[in-house]
């Protein structure tokens, strides 16, 4: 038997603030998909991919993350990363790392020293700077990201530094330079702060940015990024899964030469 607290929001998803799961050895992938499938239609939905998740009181992201295992007696608790509203960031972990998304409000007084000075006050994080409109959703971002992770392990990177393969990668570039002409900082315009590393330290950059902290993807930009990358109709249509545009970003983004 799993013990499942919820905290906070989550709390709403299955109007209780615990629940006892008559099932063990299972991942906490299987157990998300199971607390899905019995969460009561009329209840508010429960966003797993903006979630905490600890095994007794150890965050998961320290462990396997959704692949982890809960064995009988254990206790799971459930936390929203935020409490009601729109979120103001996505965390979630590959590769064993921890990675959290930021959106930043556009500002004309913001530009890549903004970057250099969240480098040094966060020594032990990746910290990158993606504009907006280059980040077509969540799912996007996570699939880039954990490619360049995974290059990253390969010792495959398109640049010896990661934050920068990151930026290659959405810029669809192996360019330094077009890189950061294509999807870096610009002025007035939303960017994206990624950052790996310690959970305790992306806490400390998520308090720290805070009031400048932008509805996390607050627009749709498929029409930019495909006016950007020359994507049309007929190749989206060509590509026969739910998310044509997002698949064509990613299979580019990993063949970069």
């Amino acid at each position: 038997m799993i013990t499942v607290k919820f905290l906070g929001g989550a709390k709403k998803s299955f109007s209780t603030d615990h629940m006892e799961i008559q099932k063990s050895n299972i991942s906490i992938d299987d157990l998300l998909g199971h607390l899905t499938s019995i969460k009561p239609q009329t209840t508010l939905e429960l966003d797993t991919d903006n979630i905490l998740i600890a095994v007794n009181g150890i965050d998961s992201s320290a462990m396997d993350g959704k692949m982890t295992i809960i064995k009988d007696g254990d206790t799971v608790s459930i936390i929203p990363v935020i409490h009601g509203g729109s979120p103001k960031r996505v965390i979630f972990s590959s590769s064993k790392k921890n990675v959290q998304l930021l959106e930043i409000k556009g500002d004309k007084k913001i530009d890549v020293s903004f970057l250099d000075g969240l480098r040094k006050r966060f020594p032990k994080l990746i910290i990158q700077a993606v504009s907006s409109e280059f980040i077509l959703n969540t799912s996007h971002a996570k699939k880039i990201i954990s490619l360049s992770l995974i290059c990253q392990k390969n010792d495959n990177l398109l640049s010896k530094k990661l934050e920068t393969d990151i930026l290659m990668r959405f810029g669809l570039t192996s360019q330094i330079s077009d890189a950061i002409k294509i999807a870096g900082i610009k002025p007035k315009k939303n960017f994206f702060v990624v950052s790996i590393g310690p959970k305790k330290e992306l806490d400390s950059l998520y308090l720290s940015l805070k009031p400048s902290l932008s509805e996390i993807f607050s627009k749709n930009h498929s029409f930019s990024i495909k006016k950007q990358f020359r994507i049309n109709k007929r190749q989206i249509d060509c590509v026969l899964t739910k998310t044509p545009l997002e698949d064509i970003l990613v299979e580019r983004a990993s063949v970069l030469l």
